[in-house]
């Protein structure tokens, strides 16, 4: 199966939006009944493992990775370990040095005798070039597109997951795509900001299965074996961790139940940091709770330097939210890409998932859950750091932003479900 062409990519591109803004607003995430008891961060494991049926798993180690500068060493070094399996999945890949050092990398270890496995998202990687998965499948490695805009099937869903397994033990994920514009520190107009993580340990088997998920709904062989799954995991560090994976087409939310439940236990702080803040009326509820109850609520959204549909879609829900007392600051150096969320400095995710109806109800999503108190406080200086580099809004000036302002966010309000 190759990848679209790019004549056709333009036209696919064009085809898969129409259809989406067809229909992707019918789609919506459930209501969730909230347990009557108040929640807090230390319940949090048990209540997501019964909403979501993900389990809390022990004995990992879990390392923070900033923007390409540290993402891309880390993944390349871990590929170029690989031993027995590789498997990829990346919902965006573009070109650029960096996009063309992994291809080359991943066929070296298939003609070393590593079987790679390699899943792109039907539409966040038409900026692939063509040469790279000719490259990839001339060195034997498996190449699947999820969702092909040129074949008939839900193209409106994507696979927004970002998933590499080494050998089954060491895992990545986060929200950083591979291309030129997410190499660098994220403080350059040119490179986005952007945060994964590298684990080692036991959870790492749940990011396989969170893989094997799409790989076998795009068409893949199932994934077993010790290969894949190995079975002496030993410990290798003190982190207690846990995978959400959601997938909507399957009836699955669990990343909106994360989000709501993470919300609903803060009893201090909540530190979102989401390229697409576009929270729906019930998480929207949530938030002015926490900060009725005494919670801090600090929001990191782009700011100018964003496309233009996206911070005017955001930008329009922000006054009820500024008038409770939510902060809402704009990231000014470069394009904000990150998506993590801090609770109470001891709870703490990083992942592919937007706070929009996208990640809540269409896409397929995966984030790493982590409780420990030494990770998120390493997020939270992260974050505070982040904010030097910000502007915050202010209620009076928002409300006071032109007309011109006020019909481009009416103008964007349709595009919502596509971002």
């Amino acid at each position: 199966m190759r990848p679209p062409r790019p004549g056709f990519a333009r036209q696919a591109a064009l085809t898969a939006a129409l259809a989406i803004s067809a229909v992707a607003c019918a789609r919506l995430p459930p209501r969730v009944v909230l347990p009557s008891a108040p929640l807090t961060p230390a319940a949090l494991g048990a209540e997501l493992g019964a909403y979501t049926s993900s389990p809390v798993v022990v004995g990992n180690r879990v390392d923070l990775l900033l923007n390409g500068e540290q993402i891309f060493p880390a993944m390349l070094e871990a590929v170029r370990s690989a031993r027995r399996t590789i498997t990829f999945a990346q919902y965006a890949y573009g070109q650029g040095p960096v996009a063309n050092e992994l291809v080359q990398a991943l066929g070296e270890r298939c003609r070393a005798g590593v079987g790679v496995d390699v899943l792109l998202d039907g539409f966040g990687s038409l900026q692939i070039p063509p040469e790279f998965v000719a490259d990839l499948r001339r060195a034997g490695c498996w190449v699947l597109i999820f969702h092909p805009l040129d074949r008939p099937g839900p193209i409106d869903q994507r696979n927004h997951r970002r998933i590499l397994v080494i050998d089954g033990r060491v895992g990545f994920t986060g929200g950083a795509g591979v291309g030129r514009k997410w190499t660098g520190d994220g403080r350059r107009g040119d490179h986005w900001r952007d945060t994964d993580v590298r684990v080692e340990g036991p959870v790492v088997a749940e990011l396989q299965r969170a893989f094997a998920e799409n790989w076998r709904e795009a068409g893949g062989d199932i994934l077993a074996g010790d290969a894949y799954y190995p079975l002496a995991m030993p410990p290798r560090g003190p982190v207690a961790a846990q995978v959400i994976a959601s997938s909507p087409l399957a009836e699955r939310y669990e990343t909106y139940e994360m989000f709501l439940l993470a919300i609903e236990a803060a009893r201090r702080s909540v530190h979102i940091t989401t390229p697409y803040f576009l929270p729906n009326p019930a998480l929207t509820d949530a938030l002015i709770r926490a900060v009725r109850r005494g919670v801090r609520v600090v929001v990191l959204t782009p700011g100018p330097i964003d496309y233009n549909i996206v911070r005017r879609l955001s930008r329009a829900g922000f006054g009820r939210l500024l008038q409770a007392g939510v902060e809402i600051h704009e990231y000014r150096p470069a394009l904000l890409h990150a998506k993590t969320l801090t609770v109470d400095g001891v709870w703490s995710t990083v992942g592919s998932a937007n706070m929009d109806n996208r990640s809540f109800a269409i896409n397929a999503e995966v984030n790493l859950v982590v409780y420990d108190a030494d990770f998120a406080e390493r997020l939270d200086r992260v974050f505070a750091d982040d904010l030097r580099y910000s502007e915050p809004v202010e209620y009076a000036r928002w409300r006071a932003r032109g007309l011109g302002s006020r019909l481009l966010e009416l103008l964007a309000a349709p595009l919502a479900d596509l971002m």
